[in-house]
């Protein structure tokens, strides 16, 4: 079986390769995939059974520094890799968000692949648009289906996210590069994380039962237990042996939050037998280590 993979050098893309099922080739190709040629070529010229579409501008910060790139990548890259996996007659994992849901969660429920999608930032309504850009071309041909997953964490992932930026805060304030004061937005939302790790064996299962599922299929990846980012910060600071004081930082408020945001993975369950497994203490204790690395170098 060769999967090719695109962003496999990104947060997720290295976690998902690492986890290769026996007897799968994994093809890694640095491509650009606004490049609609050199991605057809890249793709084609793999001849790969499943293509597995990871790479994006996922950090919404990032995203909105240059809200073009962002529509290019996120948008129009999706639609050039599907083209490319269609020409090449493989199977596409399209992997969205959880985020999609936005409003939605307005009304307090894990949601499920029914709920209506209501995207609240710029990086969920580029993949919202995606996802709808995709599903026109199942009568030409397009197999594929869609993947939601919720907040994923993990060694690895770039500071514009909550969990990595408070690490390396600690991480300099304990190497005493920084005062014991600990700067945080709002710490009152309730999110739906899951290790990386499990999110990658979810589309590792979602390969194996791929035939399984009538194009264009949508399933959720998440815990449908949401934990404070209050709560996780204690977790971490319970890590550390340096006494910090938290502070709300004005910069880091986002104006009105949803509140609370959890999704159900029942089809998920059901159909793929996946359960999250990683136990979320370890993954906050690898990412403080990591952070703490990274600062000591």
């Amino acid at each position: 079986m060769r999967i090719f993979v695109t962003g496999a050098t990104g947060f997720v893309g290295r976690h998902f390769c690492a986890l290769a099922a026996p007897g799968a080739t994994v093809m890694a190709p640095r491509v650009d995939i606004t490049d609609k040629a050199a991605v057809l070529a890249a793709v084609t010229g793999a001849k790969p059974d499943f293509v597995v579409h990871l790479a994006a501008i996922a950090a919404n910060a990032v995203a909105m520094a240059d809200i073009d790139r962002a529509w290019a990548v996120n948008l129009f890259g999706a639609t050039n890799v599907a083209q490319a996996a269609m020409a090449a007659g493989a199977n596409l994992l399209f992997i969205s968000t959880g985020e999609v849901y936005g409003a939605s969660f307005a009304s307090g429920a894990a949601l499920d692949e029914t709920a209506v999608l209501q995207p609240r930032n710029l990086y969920a309504a580029t993949k919202a648009a995606a996802e709808m850009a995709l599903a026109p071309l199942i009568p030409a041909g397009l197999r594929h289906i869609v993947l939601r997953p919720f907040n994923h964490i993990g060694p690895g992932q770039s500071s514009h996210f909550v969990l990595p930026s408070f690490a390396g805060q600690i991480a300099r304030i304990e190497a005493g590069l920084a005062p014991p004061v600990l700067s945080v937005g709002n710490l009152a939302p309730e999110r739906d994380f899951l290790d990386v790790r499990d999110v990658c064996a979810a589309y590792w299962q979602a390969i194996d039962r791929f035939e399984d599922f009538a194009a264009g299929a949508v399933l959720n990846i998440a815990s449908g237990r949401p934990i404070k980012i209050q709560s996780l910060l204690d977790r971490l600071l319970a890590l550390s042996p340096a006494q910090i004081e938290v502070v709300v930082d004005p910069a880091r408020l986002r104006g009105a939050e949803i509140a609370r945001a959890a999704g159900d993975a029942g089809r998920a369950h059901r159909l793929l037998g996946w359960m999250p497994e990683q136990n979320l203490d370890k993954t906050l204790a690898e990412i403080l280590t990591q952070a703490r690395n990274m600062t000591a170098k």
